[in-house]
C-alpha cells in the first residue's frame, strides 16, 4: 500500500508542538521554583540583616544611651544602613524606626526592616523593646560566684552573673546568668566541680532561674565627676583631708555631723583574694568640722577615706572616690549601725563607693544596715578576724546577727562570713537577713545607676 505524500507531517507537528510545550512548561516551572528558592534565601538573609540592625542599635544604646536618633539630627527617621559582607560587598540594607521612651512607657522600641540587594521587595521586620532596670529592684546584685549559707534569709530578688549556691532561705527569684559553672573553694567545693547555674539545699527551687541575660557591669555607669560637681554646687564636697579621712554621723533630727579623722589604729583582717592586710579602721581622734541639715545637702562627695554611721532622716547620696580614679584606694568603713529614722518613702540613702565597702571588726553584735550600696570597682565585705598570724587584740570576730534593708551591688565577690559548713562561722555573723526596699525599687537614690538597656521582648512582624 502506498502512502500519500505529506500525510506524516501533521502528526509530527502535533508531537513536536506537544514536546516543545512540555519542555517550556517544565522550564517555566523550574524557573519559578528557582526564583522561589532564591526569594526564600533572600528572605532568610533579610531576617539575618534585620537582626543585625537590632544588634547594631543595642550596641549604640550601650555606648550612647541618650541618643535615640542614630547619631543624626533627624528626630523622626527612618535610619537606613548598608549591610556588607566581610569583603565589603553590598548584601542588603536595614531601616530602623526608633520609638523613644515616655513617662507612661519607659522603654525604647526598635523596629528593624531589612531586605537584600537582590530582592529589595522581599522584606523582614523585627521589633525589639529595651528598658533599663533599676539595680534597687534587687536585694543583691553581683558579678561573680556566690554562696548563701543556711544561716541566711533573703527577702527579695537576687542576681549574679556567676553561679549561685543557695543553701539559705529565699522567698523571691534567685537568678544566675550561668547555665553551669565551676564551683570552687569560694562556694564550698573542695575540688573544682561543675554545677548548675543555681544549686544547693535551699527550698522554693521553683524560684531559681538560670540562665538569664547577664548584667554588663561595664555598662553600669557611675559618673563620679558629675556627682562631684553636684556636691560642689548644691551639696557638700569633702576634698582630700591631708589626714586620715572623714567621719559622717547622721542624726534622727534630720542633720548630719562631719568630723575630720586625725588619728587611727589598724586591725588585721584576712580575705582569700588578698591575704592578710592592715586596715586602719579604728578612729582614735577626730575634730568636728560642722553639722548640716540633710535637706540642704542632698549630695555629698568625699575624696578620701570615709567612716559613716547613724540614723538618717531624709534623702541623701554619698559618693566616695579620689581622682584620678583608680590611682588611689579610698575605703568606706561602716563601724556602727546605719539606719533610717523610718522605713518609708521619705528616707533614702545611696552610698556609691569606687572601692571596697567594709564592715569593721567592731560592728555591734546585732548589726543593722539600711540603704542602697554599691562597690563600683570593689566588694562589700567583713574580713576574717580570726586567722592565725592575722589577728589583732580583741575577740570580736563573731557577731550574732546582720540585718539589712535595701540593695547591695558589687563587682567583686562580696561576703561577711567564713565557714565550711553549718554551725557558728569561723568569723562573721551567726545569722543574716537581707530584705530589699520596695520604695527604692521605684524611686532609687540620686545618681544611683541602673543597668544598661536590657532586651525586654523580641518578635518578628
Amino acid at each position: 500500500m502506498k502512502l500519500e505524500k505529506g500525510t506524516v507531517t501533521p502528526a509530527l507537528l502535533v508531537i513536536a508542538s506537544a514536546f516543545i510545550i512540555a519542555v517550556y512548561a517544565l522550564l517555566f516551572i523550574l524557573t519559578l521554583q528557582f526564583d522561589y528558592s532564591q526569594r526564600q534565601i533572600s528572605s532568610e538573609k533579610a531576617l539575618n540583616i534585620a537582626e543585625a540592625g537590632i544588634n547594631y542599635y543595642q550596641w549604640h544604646l550601650i555606648k550612647s544611651p541618650s541618643d535615640l536618633q542614630d547619631g543624626t539630627d533627624d528626630p523622626d527617621g527612618p535610619y537606613i544602613h548598608d549591610y556588607e559582607d566581610p569583603q565589603g560587598g553590598l548584601v542588603g540594607k536595614f531601616s530602623l524606626d526608633i520609638t523613644p521612651p515616655t513617662q507612661a512607657d519607659p522603654v525604647v522600641t526598635i523596629r528593624s526592616t531589612a531586605w537584600t540587594d537582590q530582592h529589595p521587595k522581599v522584606t523582614r521586620t523585627i521589633e525589639a523593646r529595651y528598658g533599663k532596670v533599676n539595680l534597687t529592684a534587687f536585694a543583691f546584685v553581683h558579678n561573680t560566684n556566690l554562696w548563701f549559707g543556711n544561716d541566711i534569709t533573703i527577702n527579695g530578688p537576687l542576681f549574679s552573673n556567676g553561679g549561685i549556691r543557695m543553701d539559705g532561705t529565699s522567698n523571691s527569684t534567685v537568678q544566675s546568668a550561668k547555665e553551669t559553672y565551676t564551683c570552687g573553694v569560694e562556694s564550698g567545693c573542695k575540688d573544682p566541680t561543675e554545677k548548675p547555674g543555681v544549686w544547693g539545699s535551699g527550698k522554693d527551687q521553683a524560684l531559681w532561674e538560670f540562665p538569664v541575660p547577664p548584667i554588663d557591669f561595664d555598662g553600669i555607669a557611675v559618673n563620679f565627676s558629675q556627682i562631684k560637681g553636684a556636691a560642689q554646687s548644691e551639696g557638700l564636697y569633702l576634698g582630700p583631708s591631708g589626714e586620715q579621712g572623714y567621719h559622717i554621723v547622721f542624726s534622727a533630727d534630720g542633720t548630719f555631723s562631719v568630723y575630720e579623722v586625725t588619728g587611727t589604729d589598724y586591725i588585721k583582717g584576712y580575705s582569700p583574694e588578698r591575704g592578710c592586710e592592715n586596715f586602719y579602721q579604728t578612729i582614735l581622734s577626730e575634730v568636728l568640722m560642722g553639722s548640716y541639715p540633710v535637706t540642704d545637702y542632698p549630695t555629698v562627695f568625699v575624696e578620701d577615706t570615709l567612716w559613716v554611721e547613724g540614723t538618717l532622716d531624709g534623702e541623701v547620696t554619698i559618693a566616695v572616690a579620689k581622682f584620678p580614679l583608680g590611682s588611689y584606694t579610698t575605703y568606706t568603713y561602716l563601724p556602727n549601725d546605719l539606719v533610717y529614722e523610718a522605713q518609708d518613702e521619705t528616707n533614702n540613702l545611696g552610698l556609691i563607693s569606687y572601692d571596697d565597702i567594709i564592715f569593721t571588726r567592731d560592728v555591734p553584735d546585732y548589726f543593722n544596715l539600711e540603704g542602697s550600696f554599691i562597690a563600683h570597682q570593689g566588694r562589700i565585705i567583713r574580713h576574717h578576724y580570726g586567722v592565725t598570724d592575722c589577728k589583732s587584740l580583741g575577740s570580736d570576730k563573731n557577731k550574732n546577727q546582720f540585718t539589712f534593708f535595701g540593695t547591695m551591688v558589687s563587682r567583686d565577690r562580696s561576703y561577711w562570713n567564713f565557714s565550711s559548713g553549718p554551725g557558728i562561722p569561723a568569723s562573721g555573723f551567726v545569722k543574716s537577713e537581707l530584705t530589699f526596699n520596695p520604695d527604692a525599687a521605684s524611686d532609687p537614690p540620686g545618681y544611683f545607676p541602673a543597668t544598661q538597656y536590657q532586651l525586654l521582648s523580641w518578635k518578628e512582624e
